[in-house]
């Protein structure tokens, strides 16, 4: 049986032959612990990590000291959520979020809710967009801590950071990104975004997995977080733990191949994404995009099929890579949280297939997939009693 086409790309993507290059003699050669300070192998690990740590800073717009490494974006929204809360709790016990964040947000508010630390979920609108005045509404004197994505994982969706940011800033609350999506697709700077966290991973853009970082503001003010883990002291006593020096490196590589090839890539998948959804749209009826029609990611259309079940359009597309939702939820049969925060129904939300384009994808690509598409849910709704009885 051939490989699938690969349109699943927000869930990760495979390795860049050319980051796999610059990890190898991480893995062999030079292999040493970046702690060991005492000898030539520990030193040529840490000049590797800290020349990955710079470069991953700049990408951004951070200072290399702002830089800490993680196992990946859901430890970073963790270190980032509970170490300011549980930090802050003298100053104020509310943290301030969106109803359409990834899991690795909401479920850590829902810890600390346990823990005595007021939760406030904002709605979103019908494209997936948070209001930045009802946001600014919501913040009190007890507010300490807000958290909101820049690119929504299921739909693309890019939220209003910078108004968002303004109103925490006049209200000297702190503000964490998770733009684990956003980094390296589309320009992320966080001194344009004024956040004072950010979380990213390398998956997520052709590099390993198990690595991530969090960007920590070190200047006005200066950020105290509580370590999640205990144990060495490493990270500036954020992130204990033995240093991933050929993931960071790959990471790193990873950021900077995506920079360089930003603009183009972005204008190809732009046009692969809108040609995906246009061949889709044109021929079926009852297909609602879900997210922003223009402020979204550009390899992103999410697209729900009225009248059909999600899961059986999934079993039948099966020369196609795609997903439903989240790949963090992939296995939970409830719709998705995200959808149903944007005002669809049940049967809408439990009917939509998230496309995510890459590089690997071509033109080709999207013919092949467009067809099948097409073919699977007309063969469904020719099935389906909740399709036949909308018909007139």
């Amino acid at each position: 049986m051939s490989q699938p086409i690969y349109m699943d790309h927000n869930a990760t993507t495979p390795v860049d032959p050319r980051v796999a290059e610059a990890m190898l003699p991480c893995l062999t050669e030079h292999f040493g612990n970046a702690a060991s300070r005492t000898h030539a192998f520990g030193w040529k690990a840490a000049k590797l990590a800290e020349g990955a740590r710079e470069l991953l800073a700049a990408a951004i717009g951070a200072h290399p000291e702002e830089i800490i490494f993680t196992s990946g974006a859901t430890e970073s929204n963790n270190l980032a959520i509970k170490g300011v809360a549980r930090a802050s709790w003298r100053r104020g016990n509310q943290i301030v979020t969106c109803a359409t964040e990834h899991k690795a947000v909401l479920d850590p508010c829902q810890v600390l809710l346990r823990e005595g630390v007021v939760t406030t979920i904002l709605p979103v609108d019908a494209d997936g967009r948070l209001d930045a005045e009802r946001f600014a509404a919501a913040l009190t004197r007890e507010s300490a801590l807000a958290s909101v994505m820049l690119a929504n994982n299921e739909t693309g969706t890019l939220q209003p950071i910078p108004d968002i940011a303004g109103a925490c800033r006049a209200r000297g609350v702190l503000l964490h990104c998770d733009a684990t999506q956003a980094v390296g697709k589309i320009p992320v700077d966080v001194n344009s975004l004024g956040v004072d966290l950010l979380s990213f991973s390398a998956h997520k853009i052709y590099g390993p997995k198990g690595v991530g970082a969090l960007y920590v503001r070190r200047r006005k003010p200066r950020l105290i977080l509580v370590p999640l883990l205990d144990g060495g002291g490493h990270e500036q006593g954020l992130r204990s733990g033995t240093l991933n020096v050929p993931g960071v490196v790959g990471f790193a590589r990873a950021v900077e191949i995506a920079l360089d090839e930003m603009a183009q890539e972005s204008a190809r998948l732009t046009e692969l994404r809108d040609r995906l959804d246009g061949a889709i749209r044109s021929r079926l009826e009852g297909v609602t995009l879900n997210g922003h029609h223009t402020e979204r990611l550009p390899n992103t259309v999410n697209l729900s099929f009225a009248g059909v079940d999600g899961a059986a359009l999934l079993v039948g597309l099966k020369e196609v890579a795609v997903a439903s939702g989240s790949a963090c939820t992939s296995a939970d049969p409830r719709p998705s949280h995200v959808l149903l925060a944007m005002g669809r129904s049940k049967e809408l939300a439990n009917a939509s297939i998230r496309f995510s384009l890459g590089r690997t994808n071509t033109a080709r690509d999207v013919e092949i997939v467009a067809d099948a598409v097409v073919r699977e849910v007309t063969r469904l709704r020719h099935d389906s009693p909740l399709w036949r009885g909308r018909r007139p």
